[in-house]
C-alpha cells in the first residue's frame, strides 16, 4: 500500500485523526519503527492514541491491514478500536483477521496449524463446566478422593501451569506436588492425552498450542514474523507469561512492537497476569523508545493528586504523574462509620440527594472489594425503593438452560463432543438414566470412539434394555436428521427446532417452577442472539470465547461491583466502601503474598480512585459483619496514604472509635512495614471484637477516647505469659513497651500488637 505519486504521505495534510491528539499521544502514533512502550495513566485517553496509531499505520502505507497484528483483551474492545479506525479513516476497514483478543487470534493460528498440535482443525472448545467434568472422570479412574482433592482445585492448578507456558513435561516436581501429593503432572498429562481424544481444547490451550508451535516449529514462526509487519498490545500490564513469551517471539524480526498499558493498574495476578512483563519491557526490547500520556481527561485533579499520593507508596512501578485541565474539583470524602448498615444507609441517603438534585443514578457506583459486601446494600436499597444492578453474577451463557441448547448444538456440529453429548443425552429425561449412560460410555472405550458414534453402533447390540435402546436410536436419529437440516436451514431456526423436537421446550412449558417462564425468555433471548451471525460455528465461537451479557438498560440503576470489574469503567460519583484494615487491603493477600499482594492490593486502590469523574467517597466503619461474625477494624492504611492536601475527613461515629486514627500517634501492627521502605504515620491494628456489636459499642464507649484507650498499659499482662489474640492464636509475650506487646505467636511468628487485643491464656 502506497500514498498516490500526487499526494506522498510527506507532503499531505496532517490527517484528522491526528488532529485531535495531544502531543504525547501524537508522538506514540508517529512513532511507528522499532519497540515503543506506551505508559497511559488512568483516563489519558489511550484507545484514542492506540486507534489512531493502527489508523496511521495504514493510512501512511506502512502496512496492509492484513499485516498488522493487534491485540485487546475483550472482544469488545476489538470491535470498537475497528469502528474507530473506520472512522478515523472514512472508509470501511475490511481484511482485518488479525485484530481480537488473545484467545481469538491464538484459536485462529491453531485452526490454521491443529494438526502441529495433534488436533483437526474443527475442535471444540471447551468451557469451565466441560473442563472440570472431564477432569472428575480423570480423578475417579485415578481412585482419588475427589472430596479431598476437589476437580477444581486441579483445574486452577492446570490453568496456571497454561498461563505460564508449560506443557506437562515442564512441570516440575515441587509443581507436582501441591496436587494428591505428587500426581498433579500425571494429570495434567492424562488431561491433554483425551483433550487430543476428544479433538477439543480448553481456554489456556488457546494460548499454549500456539506458543508451542511457534516455538517448535521454525518455519511457522518466520512465516508469521513475516506476515506481522507491526504488533500493537492494548493492556499490556494484563499479559501473562505465556502471552508474554508468545508475543516476545513474534516480535523478534521487526521489532516494531508497541505496546500500551499501565503498570499502575496491573490487577489481575490472581488469573496469571504478571507486572514484570511491562517493568521489563525496555529490557526484553533494547533501545525501546517510551512515552507517557500523563494528561486525564476524566476526572478532576484533587483525585488524581489523591490517587497519586497513595500508588506512589509503590516501590515496583515506571512512575508518572497525572493532571488534569478541568480544574481542582471537590476534595476526595473519607467518611467513618459505625458499621456496615450504618455504611449502607449512608451511601443510599448520599444517592438518594444526588437523585432528589436531578441526577442519574447510572452516573453513581459502589465499589466494593469483596463480593461479601454487596449484601448489606442490596437489603437497604430494597427497603428504600432504590433501583441497582448487581454486575458480576451468573452470566447469559451460563445459565443452566442456555448451556443444555448449546450441547445441543455442539453435538450437532462436532460429533466428537462427548461431554456435550454426556449433558443432554437424557436431558430431557428420555429413560436413559446413569446405567445407560455408563453403559454407551463402556462401549466407546473398549471400540475407542466417541459417546455419539458409539451410541449408534450400540443400537445393534442387546446391551441396553429395549426401552433405552428405543429412546436412544429416537435420539440418534434426530442428530443425523439436524446434521442434514444444518447445510441449508438458518441457523436460529435450526435452533428454534432442535429445541421444539428435542423435547427441551416443552420440558420447561410443563414445569411449574417460579423460573420456568425465565428461562423459557431466555432460551428466546439465544436464538435472538445468533441472528447476528454467519455461521453457527461463528456463533458457537463467540459464545466459547467471550461469555458476555448485555446490561440491563431499561431504567436508571446504581451499580454494584467489585474494584476488578469496575477497571476501564468510569462514572461522575463513586463511593468505595469497607476500606478497613483487613477488607482492603484484603487480609488474604497480606497473608499469602506479603510486599508483592500488597502492591497489587495498592494498585487496586489506584484504580478504584480514579474511577471517578467528578465525586469520590471513601468510606470506612469501625465493626462489620464477616461470615456471621462482627469484627472490629481500623481504617484501611490506604486512607492514611491520601495526601491530607486532597482529602476532607468526616466522622458520623459515637464514643471512642471516632477517635481512633486521629489520636494514635504512633501504632504498629503485624502489616505495618508490608511494602513500606519507613513508616508513615500510624500503622494499623485490626482487631476482633468479643460478643455481638451492642456489647462491643458499650466497651468502647466505656473506654472512652482513644487517647486514654490507648496509654493505659494493661497491669495484668507480663514478659513470659502466655495469651490469646483473635486472628493470630496463642502466644509468648517477649517485650512489653507501654500498651504495645512483642508476642511470638505459635502459628504466625513473631507480631507487634496492642495489649487490649489480646487474653490472657
Amino acid at each position: 500500500m502506497t500514498q498516490p505519486a500526487s499526494q506522498s504521505a510527506d507532503t499531505a495534510p496532517e490527517p484528522p485523526y491526528l488532529r485531535s491528539l495531544n502531543a504525547p499521544q501524537k508522538e506514540a502514533v508517529l512513532a511507528t519503527e522499532g519497540p515503543l512502550l506506551v505508559l497511559a495513566g488512568a483516563g489519558t485517553g489511550k484507545t484514542a492514541c492506540l486507534t489512531a496509531r493502527l489508523a496511521h499505520l495504514i493510512w501512511s502505507g506502512k502496512a496492509w491491514p492484513s499485516q498488522i497484528l493487534a491485540v485487546t483483551f475483550t472482544n469488545k474492545a476489538a470491535r470498537e478500536m475497528k469502528e474507530r479506525v473506520a472512522r478515523a479513516l472514512d472508509q470501511d476497514i475490511e481484511g482485518m483477521p488479525w485484530l481480537g483478543t488473545f484467545h481469538a487470534i491464538g484459536a485462529k493460528m491453531l485452526r490454521r496449524h491443529a494438526e502441529l498440535a495433534g488436533l483437526q482443525s474443527n475442535f471444540t472448545i471447551l468451557d469451565t463446566d466441560d473442563q472440570l467434568r472431564l477432569l472428575k472422570q480423570l480423578i475417579q479412574a485415578s481412585e482419588i478422593d475427589e472430596k479431598r482433592w476437589p476437580a477444581r482445585q486441579l483445574a486452577g492448578l492446570i490453568d496456571r501451569w497454561k498461563n505460564t507456558g508449560w506443557m506437562p513435561a515442564d512441570v516440575t516436581a515441587d509443581e507436582s506436588e501441591h496436587y494428591a501429593n505428587g500426581k498433579g503432572q500425571q494429570l495434567y498429562a492424562a488431561y491433554q492425552e483425551r483433550l487430543k481424544s476428544l479433538n477439543a481444547c480448553d481456554f489456556g490451550d488457546l494460548l499454549l498450542h500456539p506458543l508451542v508451535i511457534l516455538k517448535s516449529h521454525r518455519d511457522v514462526l518466520e512465516d508469521y514474523q513475516r506476515r506481522f509487519r507491526y504488533i500493537l498490545v492494548d493492556e499490556y500490564q494484563d499479559t501473562n507469561s505465556a502471552q508474554y513469551l508468545w508475543l516476545r517471539l513474534l516480535a523478534q524480526s521487526h521489532k516494531n512492537i508497541c505496546v500500551v498499558g499501565d503498570d499502575d493498574q496491573s490487577i489481575y495476578s490472581w488469573r496469571g497476569a504478571e507486572v514484570a512483563n511491562i517493568l521489563k519491557f525496555e529490557k526484553d526490547f533494547p533501545g525501546a523508545k517510551i512515552v507517557r500520556l500523563e494528561q486525564n481527561y476524566r476526572s478532576t485533579q484533587h483525585i488524581l493528586s489523591a490517587a497519586g499520593g497513595v500508588i506512589g507508596q509503590n516501590a515496583g512501578r515506571l512512575g508518572k504523574e497525572l493532571w488534569t485541565e478541568a480544574g481542582d474539583g471537590e476534595k476526595i470524602k473519607v467518611i467513618g462509620v459505625w458499621d456496615g448498615p450504618e455504611e449502607a444507609r449512608r451511601i443510599g441517603e448520599e444517592i438518594e440527594a444526588h437523585q432528589a438534585r436531578g441526577g442519574s443514578l447510572d452516573d453513581v457506583a459502589i465499589l466494593v472489594r469483596a463480593q461479601f459486601q454487596t449484601r448489606e446494600f442490596e437489603d437497604r436499597f430494597i427497603q428504600i425503593g432504590l433501583p441497582y444492578r448487581i454486575v458480576g453474577g451468573f452470566r447469559f451463557y451460563e445459565r443452566a438452560e442456555i448451556r443444555d441448547a448449546l450441547a445441543y448444538l455442539r453435538v450437532v456440529m462436532q460429533p466428537a463432543d462427548d461431554l456435550a453429548f454426556e449433558r443432554i443425552v437424557n436431558v430431557p429425561k428420555r429413560g436413559l438414566g446413569d446405567k445407560a449412560v455408563g453403559t454407551i460410555h463402556s462401549f466407546a472405550r473398549a471400540e475407542g470412539i466417541p459417546l455419539s458414534l458409539a451410541a449408534a453402533r450400540i443400537l445393534d447390540t442387546d446391551e441396553l434394555t429395549p426401552q433405552a435402546r428405543k429412546s436412544l436410536g429416537n435420539l440418534v436419529g434426530d442428530f443425523a436428521r439436524w446434521r442434514d437440516m444444518a447445510n441449508n436451514l438458518p441457523h436460529p431456526e435450526l435452533t428454534r427446532q432442535i429445541l421444539d423436537e428435542s423435547g427441551y421446550t416443552a420440558m420447561w412449558q410443563n414445569d411449574r417452577s417460579a423460573e420456568a417462564a425465565g428461562r423459557l425468555e431466555n432460551l428466546t433471548e439465544l436464538v435472538r442472539a445468533m441472528e447476528e451471525f454467519e455461521t453457527l460455528e461463528s456463533f458457537l465461537e463467540h459464545v466459547s470465547l467471550v461469555m458476555d451479557n448485555d446490561a440491563d438498560a431499561e431504567s436508571e440503576k446504581v451499580t454494584i461491583m467489585t474494584i476488578h470489574a469496575a477497571k476501564g469503567l468510569e462514572f461522575d460519583t463513586v463511593f468505595l466502601a469497607g476500606w478497613e484494615e483487613g477488607v482492603f487491603p484484603s487480609q488474604r493477600s497480606l497473608d499469602e503474598g506479603g510486599v508483592k499482594s500488597l502492591e497489587e492490593e495498592r494498585r487496586l486502590a489506584y484504580v478504584a480512585i480514579t474511577r471517578a469523574r467528578r465525586l469520590c467517597h471513601i468510606m470506612h466503619a469501625a465493626n462489620r459483619r464477616i461470615y456471621g461474625q462482627w469484627t472490629s477494624s481500623i481504617p484501611s492504611r490506604f486512607i492514611e496514604e491520601l495526601p491530607e492536601d486532597h482529602v476532607d475527613t468526616e466522622t458520623t461515629m459515637t464514643g471512642g472509635a471516632s477517635l481512633w486514627r486521629a489520636n494514635w500517634s504512633e501504632r504498629d501492627d503485624p502489616f505495618a512495614n508490608v511494602g513500606r521502605a519507613k513508616s508513615r504515620g500510624p500503622g494499623w491494628q485490626r482487631a476482633t471484637a468479643a460478643g455481638t456489636l451492642p456489647q462491643n459499642r458499650k466497651v468502647m464507649e466505656a473506654k472512652g477516647s482513644a487517647a486514654s484507650f490507648a496509654a493505659k498499659p494493661r497491669s495484668d499482662v507480663s514478659v513470659g505469659q502466655r495469651v490469646f489474640h483473635q486472628k493470630f492464636g496463642y502466644g509468648e509475650v517477649k517485650e512489653i513497651e507501654g500498651n504495645k506487646l512483642e508476642i511470638d505467636f505459635e502459628k504466625a511468628g513473631s507480631k507487634r500488637v496492642l495489649d487490649s487485643f489480646v487474653e490472657v491464656a
